[in-house]
């Protein structure tokens, strides 16, 4: 196989070399969601952008289902790949697209089906711009097939150590939806339709190009179509370490729904100022996303050629690293904030929310980093239900104290980014402190190869 190991030599080496790709990857991802909120906010008006962003947290639900059970796939190929089992990588990788694609479909279908009522009864979207958030969202969930499809092709490729190609893609993928928005939006005059079509057009090119590159890189890819069997026990292998993963997004997918349902209810200028403060969380959360993607699959090639000293090495490695560019991060949108907020297009009364918003979450969110890199080593040591109980118990929280607090004289709707300190902070003791007692080696000892 001509892959790239991370079993043997310097741990933040290969960190590293692994995380960059990652990390740019997921940056053009966040680049190209920014540019769909800039264009529709200035071309397209308020509501537009309002309509938009009120349909995040549903979109963040279809998509946890991709996200979640492409990643139990990748911990289980990786751990073959470090056990050097080709046959193992190869039956895997093989099931594991067909599952995907296969739940693409349906998941698509099914978000634009309930696209209405789970819009306007769910999170209550105003009625001002609920008919352009529904058109959205069901443009949106049409394409869903080609984000499954390449979101499994990313997580088997990372599995075998290549995270640069994912990077290439998304590049490609970025500038054509850039390209894109300014045409169907801003020239055509498509609105929300024009933003949602151009996303789901780049994500096709993303997923053909994925597959090529697949089979032309690497021979043990190179499947015909008798090799995509529905393999009941891979799949009951992948649901097991992937499902606790997509529940703990769907958790947190929930909590922002019931969460956005506070931030409808003090009006549009609000909702277009979490909008923002929502895309601008993203970038804060770059590190921990990339570091976690990173030591899972990290994790589960060591684990997989049983080198379970290392996993703790690169632990300590990677976590100096995280927190350093965290902090590096937040101390740019403190500083930068209003000049961030002009971007957008906002009314003066959102742009004072959104100020507010964003020194609060340049803050918040560097407690998230010190922590959330550690799921990815529980998800490569088949220990992915704890970051799911951690994740189920810091949204709790954070609903709770919103909805507790949202009318208060001392916070009011500030509770709306400032309930994260509460959250993640008891998110932070518990997952150290299980880290910290060695349980998660327990698991690691039962892999799957």
């Amino acid at each position: 196989m001509n892959t790239h190991s991370m079993t043997e030599g310097a741990h933040w080496k290969h960190i590293i070399k692994f995380a960059f790709p990652v990390l740019m990857g997921l940056l053009l991802q966040q680049l190209y969601n920014t540019v769909d909120t800039i264009v529709v906010g200035n071309f397209t008006g308020e509501a537009a952008l309002s309509a938009v962003g009120t349909t995040a947290s549903f979109v963040f639900l279809l998509l946890a289902v991709a996200t979640g059970f492409s990643a139990g796939n990748g911990v289980i190929v990786a751990q073959h790949f470090g056990a050097k089992n080709e046959k193992g990588v190869r039956e895997n990788a093989a099931t594991g697209i067909l599952f995907l694609l296969v739940l693409g479909i349906i998941i698509g279908v099914i978000g634009a089906f309930i696209a209405r009522p789970a819009l306007k009864h769910l999170i209550s979207v105003p009625d001002s711009f609920l008919d352009l958030a529904v058109q959205y969202f069901v443009v949106y969930s049409l394409g869903l097939v080609f984000q499954y499809g390449y979101n499994i092709f990313s997580a088997i490729l990372r599995a075998v150590g290549d995270s640069a190609a994912t990077l290439y893609f998304l590049l490609v993928a970025a500038i054509l939806n850039i390209i894109l928005d300014v045409v169907f939006v801003a020239y055509f005059k498509w609105g929300v339709i024009g933003a949602a079509v151009a996303t789901d057009i780049s994500q096709a090119v993303s997923f053909v190009a994925a597959y090529i590159y697949m089979r032309k890189r690497y021979e043990i890819f190179r499947f015909k179509i008798s090799d995509y069997v529905w393999n009941n026990e891979i799949i009951k292998n992948t649901v097991r370490i992937g499902l606790p993963i997509s529940l703990q997004l769907v958790v947190v997918s929930i909590g922002l729904t019931l969460i956005q349902r506070v931030v409808n209810g003090f009006g549009q200028a609000m909702t277009a100022s979490f909008t923002v403060g929502q895309r601008v969380e993203m970038y804060l959360n770059l590190p921990g996303h990339t570091f976690q993607t990173t030591l899972a699959t990290y994790t589960g090639q060591n684990i997989g050629a049983k080198k379970y000293d290392r996993v703790k090495l690169g632990v300590r490695q990677t976590m100096i690293m995280s927190l350093v560019l965290s902090i590096f991060i937040s101390f740019l949108v403190y500083i930068h904030a209003e000049n961030i907020i002009s971007f957008f297009g906002l009314s003066n009364e959102a742009a004072i929310l959104c100020l507010q918003h964003l020194h609060a979450i340049a803050i918040i969110n560097i407690v998230l980093m010190c922590y959330f890199p550690l799921f990815g080593v529980l998800q490569g040591a088949n220990h992915s239900a704890f970051p799911m109980i951690v994740a189920i118990i810091a949204l709790t929280i954070r609903v709770l104290v919103t909805y507790t607090f949202r009318y208060s004289p001392f916070l009011g709707y500030s509770i709306i980014w400032w309930n994260g300190i509460f959250g993640f902070g008891f998110g932070f003791m518990l997952t150290w402190g299980y880290y910290l007692s060695g349980r998660w080696k327990n698991g690691a000892r039962e892999i799957i190869v």
